[in-house]
């Protein structure tokens, strides 16, 4: 089994189509942990709805790629997900692959807080291997003064979701 880090977001039905996600990649593998999700406002759109944002770390058997095409690229088509020419586009979820093993597949981990902070939760001693720096060091230098906490709802996630 691959421990592998997958980032999670919406600003369309957050609420639910954030847990309707968890719930089906726990289906295709094996859920570990599910960080604190954050409400921060829409980046490049402040008109829009505010995303709710977070990481959760799963172990598989799947390569990154099948994982990604096979597991995530589906749920999201099924959540309605519509992917155009704008990156910041609202959406029903979103689901990248932030880390597979070693391996990084996401660049945006240095320069998200959204991602690093909740990254940093669930694996505190992570070492981004590309560029040999403590995560830690990532989430600290990022700046959060746009980023609320979700208590309540990621402790409802929890429940639900992990099993003991």
């Amino acid at each position: 089994m691959t421990r592998a880090f997958i980032g999670v977001g919406s600003n369309i039905g957050p609420e639910d189509n954030i847990r309707e996600a968890l719930r089906r990649l726990a289906q295709s593998t094996s859920l570990v942990s599910i960080s604190t999700f954050y409400r921060e406002p829409a980046i490049g759109h402040p008109e829009e709805p505010e995303f709710y944002n977070g990481v959760v770390a799963i172990d598989t058997d799947l390569p990154p790629a099948t994982l990604k095409w096979q597991v995530l690229r589906p749920i999201e088509a099924a959540l309605g997900r519509q992917r155009g020419p704008d990156r910041y586009a609202s959406r029903t979820i979103d689901l990248d692959l932030l880390l597979y093993g070693d391996s990084v597949t996401d660049p945006d981990i240095q320069t998200r807080p959204f991602i690093a902070i909740p990254l940093y939760e669930i694996a505190p001693d992570l070492v981004l291997s590309d560029v040999g720096v403590a995560i830690r060091e990532v989430a600290e230098q990022l700046a959060t003064p746009d980023m609320q906490p979700l208590p309540e709802y990621t402790h409802s996630l929890r429940n639900e979701l992990l099993t003991v």
